[in-house]
């Protein structure tokens, strides 16, 4: 596995670094050049028909219809936690993927363009995507419209960089999103606690995922600031989160009845999220939480053979994010020995099945006509993360 780990790791490292880190996106068909000189994207019908045509499509018409390859900021963060863990693994004498200076200049470099992406006119710093989504008729996000999800990655690398380099100025900006997270996200009452809302656009308020990244973001304001008013916050709401955790151990991904479904790296960021909540604040009282969550986890998600699963009821579509979040999470969990066998298992699929000659991995495999298309955030920023944290895990055993 080592030869074959290291041999798509540079595949992938290379395409990735070539492309500038810029790419398509599953849902960036707004971005459309033909679709924006028309009249129909007035129209709300027309433009969710748009994003769901170009997401569904296992042809890539973008070239075709203009749409630029685009840096994405949470794309941007996620390479940026990859560096950052092949940093660590340089400092133990693994240099496979660059020296330690060269991959110092692409923490840097990535630091500086994320913050440069960052989304004006809010209480603290925050982030969006870099495309209109129209989500259902409910409502549009325009792009740059910050989301509590985007935002979570972005902190998460930007202190990671911060530990690295210990530029001052990095951290002070990545914890003022925690002003963004008490000030312009809603709140809605549930049960014990309260759920973040995703975005400051009303109408998707009960997501539990992103409720939890909201608790993540504020943890971090207490690592370092002692905050505790946030640490009020934060509690609260992964309180409310875990209270509606189900007895099997599984979450629906969120409260509205077209939300009902349970997904794998959803899953995943729930867990990572109280995880990293506990460690931030020393507050362990959520432990069996993790326990149930993650025995669901890889029990309902994975075939035998490491083929990851979408659904826990059902297997297709097979989404390069499942692979990729598995391994994030049981690093994250501290539990990568653990569940060593079946990540190895997971990656082995996912490299002979999913993942291009030239070196980028495809969104997603269904049993019709796979989407096969290079998405530089949602394929391959994610696996990036994903080996980078796999090969340090493995520098450590």
């Amino acid at each position: 596995m080592t030869s074959k780990f290291q041999d798509s790791f540079l595949r992938l490292k290379t395409y990735c670094e070539k492309e500038g880190f810029k790419g398509w996106d599953p849902y960036d068909g707004l971005n459309s050049k033909v679709f924006q000189a028309l009249p129909f994207k007035h129209w709300d019908l027309a433009r969710l028909a748009w994003i769901q045509g170009f997401k569904r499509s296992p042809i890539n018409f973008r070239n075709l219809l203009l749409v630029p390859k685009e840096h994405n900021a949470k794309g941007v963060a996620l390479f940026l936690l990859g560096y950052c863990k092949l940093f660590k693994a340089s400092l133990k004498g693994d240099e496979t993927y660059g020296s330690t200076t060269s991959i110092l200049k692409h923490i840097n470099e990535l630091t500086e363009l994320l913050l440069s992406m960052k989304s004006e006119g809010y209480s603290g710093v925050c982030w969006g995507y870099n495309f209109d989504w129209q989500a259902r008729r409910l409502f549009l996000f325009k792009k740059h419209t910050p989301t509590v999800v985007a935002t979570a990655f972005c902190v998460e690398a930007l202190l990671e960089s911060y530990e690295i380099t210990k530029n001052e100025t990095v951290l002070k900006q990545a914890l003022t999103a925690a002003d963004f997270v008490t000030n312009d996200l809603s709140r809605t009452p549930q049960r014990s606690g309260f759920l973040f809302s995703y975005s400051v656009k009303v109408g998707n308020n009960t997501v539990i995922n992103a409720s939890l990244l909201g608790a993540k973001i504020l943890s971090y304001s207490y690592k370092y600031n002692q905050n505790e008013a946030h640490l009020k916050l934060a509690k609260q709401a992964v309180l409310a989160a875990c209270e509606l955790q189900e007895e099997d151990g599984s979450w629906i991904y969120g409260l509205l009845p077209i939300q009902s479904w349970i997904d794998s790296f959803h899953t995943g960021f729930n867990l990572d999220a109280i995880e990293t909540y506990q460690k931030n604040t020393g507050d362990n009282s959520f432990q069996d939480y993790i326990k149930k969550g993650m025995d669901f986890y890889v029990k309902h998600f994975f075939e035998d053979s490491g083929m990851p699963k979408y659904y826990h009821n059902k297997t297709y579509p097979i989404d390069i994010h499942c692979p990729a979040q598995i391994i994030v999470t049981c690093s994250k969990l501290d539990v990568f020995k653990t569940y060593q066998g079946l990540l190895e298992k997971v990656l082995n699929w996912t490299i002979d099945n999913m993942q291009h000659k030239k070196g980028y991995f495809y969104y997603q495999l269904k049993q019709g006509l796979s989407s096969k298309i290079p998405y530089m955030r949602w394929s391959n920023a994610f696996m990036f993360n994903a080996m980078a944290h796999y090969n340090l895990e493995t520098k450590s055993i």
